[in-house]
């Protein structure tokens, strides 16, 4: 059941990276771009989580993995607020 929670949240952030990186498209705001960018590194943290069983990686990577995508979502708030 964890793995099954884990792939809808991955789908969740895909969906939200792929709707912001539609309207990066249409109006080339950076906001949506950083927004695109910000959820795609939760999927990939998502996923690494879900499958961390398998892989030899230490349990930190992930988490730093979270706080670079909130790191790119508040650079991309300072910047559309720094214009």
């Amino acid at each position: 059941m964890t793995h099954f929670v884990a792939g809808i949240l991955v789908l969740g952030y895909v969906v939200a990276a792929l709707f912001f990186a539609r309207f990066w498209k249409e109006s080339r705001d950076r906001l949506f771009l950083f927004f695109a960018a910000g959820f795609a590194l939760l999927a990939i943290q998502r996923t690494t989580l879900a499958i961390a069983y398998l892989l030899p990686v230490p349990l930190t990577t992930h988490y730093v993995l979270r706080l670079a995508a909130f790191v790119v979502i508040l650079a991309g708030i300072l910047d559309k607020n720094r214009r």
